[in-house]
């Protein structure tokens, strides 16, 4: 692995020299690509897709943007609600706000999702399958989403099987400005939020916190006593810059929150109403040092970031051991990323990576109150180059390698291929996309005591092809995208039932079982979307999803659908605004049947949940609002036995200055 970085850092070193040769052939082009695109009549930019700003009719894989308008229109209190209005994407939550909550793409796993909070991965190296937990991510001070859809580890690394979730907190734009803005409503809950920033010449900085609680509903869905949850959050960055080619990039996000769940309880040790609860801390730093060379031809950024989360679950009724979990899960990356213009039409994106995460955690019990410590830690470095540019007016493509080097399961080497063609104007764009996934065995299912470090990576091929249409001058968009992706090696747990297996006598015992490739799945389907805005009053918005998602692995539940995905789901909104300056806005989310688990003997029926929201403008500085969620009080139970919240009105004020 070493020499593949030393020759990886050398091809880039002998780029930069190159690019004085380029030069006279290819001047620098335009650096505001922002005002490029508004030139071409597209004014969103998309940077997830290929790690540097770019057109969205450039951009040949799937991907849907939320900004600061849409994510506040919304209302929404909770991302994850947020997201599953957003095509291919669905989410299953233990209870209510705050219970653990797992979201997935084009029916891949939870934890085959990267999430990305400015800049920094996230995951949780102490959970088994390493996965992010939505349940602490609140909308709070975040000022755009963007949701990439299908295999995207060429440019993401490990977990991207499903697709990326890249979130960025607000950033100033004024010399000084700040929001405040504080919301309660039903299940006693009540929602906080203040933000002050400024921007010069040099210095952008910003800082944010918030503070949510609530009542929420019982975790149990026949119990009867509520399980609450707390949420305390702050945010910051701060960019300087040095000189006009250098900037210093600090940010740091940090969060706690408190939830109450229902266990199994004695004597009957079945699910049902007990006095337990967890707390999550999580902290993501990042720090950065960007600069450009060559007339600002090449733009690197040299980059760390950190993540730490600490788990622990209490259960005051158990005198012996009221702590039942703990758990402590870091995650330390370095990075460099270089971006170069090699013509007009033609750019370059490369880097290096390392990752080192560690984790550490047990489990006490009345039975052993002082288990040993499963302790942890595993390497991974990389190199990725992807080239994107127009072969033909309107026609552009990108091609991308990745090479991993992990210190359990070797070396691993990835591509992908994506297309975007803009014809008529802009009015037509066909898009295609080929990419491959990878996810890396994790710290639990290595060394915990069901661990197996003979694993092997789940990996992936995915496709997907697609058309947006515009017409009545701009005014309605129509998207049809058909996606198709195959996994192998997938990571399961496999159950030791006597038959002999020396893995189940790893460490010198029988084990009750072990982690083991053994899973195969396939998923399939077609997302349909479209926007009408046929003045400035109206904004109708609606989106479909058939996922075919089965499991592939031979045995008894051969083609069988995946638990937990529905089948069909979708989305619509109608806003109005009114001569008053009254906003409304009517929306609905349809979840259709799903399965609890994966013999699809249990089955979770669908349900339809219909919002209304309003919001007035008292002001330039003041505004209030309110909704009301699940208008007709539906039940929208997404895990088998949890419960799931009713009816619930809020009322809000928000104020900046």
């Amino acid at each position: 692995m070493t020499k593949f970085l030393l020759s990886t850092a050398c091809a880039s070193a002998l780029l930069a020299l190159a690019a004085p040769a380029l030069a006279e052939e290819a001047p620098a082009p335009d650096p505001d690509v922002a005002g490029r695109a508004a030139a071409a009549g597209v004014d969103t930019l998309v940077v997830t897709a290929t790690r540097s700003p770019q057109r969205i009719d450039r951009i040949g894989q799937s991907v849907t943007v939320l900004d600061a308008e849409a994510i506040q229109a919304s209302q929404k209190a909770v991302i994850s609600d947020l997201l599953a209005m957003t095509p291919g994407v669905s989410f299953s939550r233990n209870g209510g706000v705050g219970a653990t909550t797992s979201l997935r793409i084009r029916g891949a796993e939870t934890d085959q999702t990267v999430v990305v909070v400015d800049g920094v991965k996230l995951n949780d190296p102490t959970s088994p399958g390493g996965g992010y937990n939505f349940a602490n991510m609140l909308a709070g001070d975040i000022a755009r989403i963007e949701v990439l859809r299908g295999a995207q580890s060429t440019l993401w690394g490990s977990q991207a099987i499903g697709g990326v979730v890249n979130i960025v907190t607000a950033d100033p734009t004024k010399p000084f400005e700040g929001s405040a803005s504080l919301e309660g409503g039903s299940m006693s809950t009540g929602y906080a939020r203040a933000a002050v920033g400024g921007a010069s010449e040099r210095l952008v900085w910003r800082l944010a916190g918030g503070y949510y609680t609530t009542r929420g509903v019982s975790a149990f869905a026949g119990g009867s006593e509520a399980d609450g949850y707390r949420n305390t959050g702050f945010s910051g960055r701060l960019r300087y810059k040095v000189s006009d080619d250098v900037t210093v990039d600090l940010r740091a996000v940090y969060s706690k929150g408190r939830n109450q769940f229902d266990g199994f309880p004695p004597p009957n040790f079945v699910f049902a109403d007990d006095n337990e609860y967890g707390t999550t801390e999580e902290f993501v730093g990042y720090a950065g040092v960007n600069f450009a060379l060559l007339d600002g031809r090449l733009k690197n950024r040299i980059a760390y970031g950190y993540t730490n989360t600490n788990r622990n679950n209490y259960n005051p009724d158990q005198e012996v051991t009221p702590i039942t979990f703990t758990a402590n899960g870091k995650n330390e990356r370095w990075e460099y990323q270089g971006t170069f213009a090699v013509t007009d039409d033609w750019n370059a994106v490369f880097g290096l990576e390392s990752e080192r995460s560690t984790m550490r955690s047990a489990s006490p019990s009345a039975f052993a109150p002082n288990p040993p410590r499963i302790n942890g830690k595993v390497g991974i470095d990389s190199a990725y180059l992807q080239l994107q540019g127009q072969v033909i007016r309107g026609l552009t493509v990108t091609a991308g390698l990745r090479y991993d080097d992990h210190d359990t399961f070797g070396d691993r080497t990835l591509g992908q291929l994506a297309a975007a063609w803009s014809l008529n104007d802009g009015a037509t764009v066909l898009r295609a996309s080929w990419g491959q996934g990878f996810k890396a065995p994790t710290l639990y299912q290595l060394y915990s005591p069901y661990g197996n470090t003979t694993l092997k990576p789940e990996e992936a091929d995915g496709w997907d092809m697609g058309v947006e249409q515009h017409l009545a001058d701009g005014k309605l968009t129509l998207q049809a995208t058909y996606f198709h992706r195959d996994t192998t090696n997938q990571i399961d747990f496999a159950y030791c039932t006597g038959a002999p297996d020396p893995l189940c006598a790893a460490g010198g015992g029988v084990r009750f079982g072990y982690y083991s490739n053994v899973a195969k799945t396939r998923a399939q389907g077609v997302e349909l979307s479209g926007e009408l805005r046929p003045d400035d009053r109206w904004t109708l918005r609606a989106n479909y999803t058939w996922t075919d998602a089965a499991n592939e692995a031979p045995g008894a539940n051969n083609g069988k659908a995946l638990a937990r995905r529905p089948e069909n789901a979708g989305s619509a909104s109608v806003a109005y605004l009114w001569p008053a300056k009254l906003t409304t806005t009517l929306s609905a989310r349809y979840n259709g049947d799903t399965y609890d688990d994966v013999a699809n003997k249990y089955l979770l029926k669908n349900y339809t949940l219909v919002d209304v929201a309003a919001s007035y403008p008292v002001n330039d500085r003041l505004e209030v609002y309110g909704r009301v969620e699940n208008l007709f009080d539906q039940s929208n139970q997404t895990v088998r036995n949890y419960g799931s919240p009713g009816r619930a009105a809020y009322l809000g004020v928000r104020a900046r200055f």
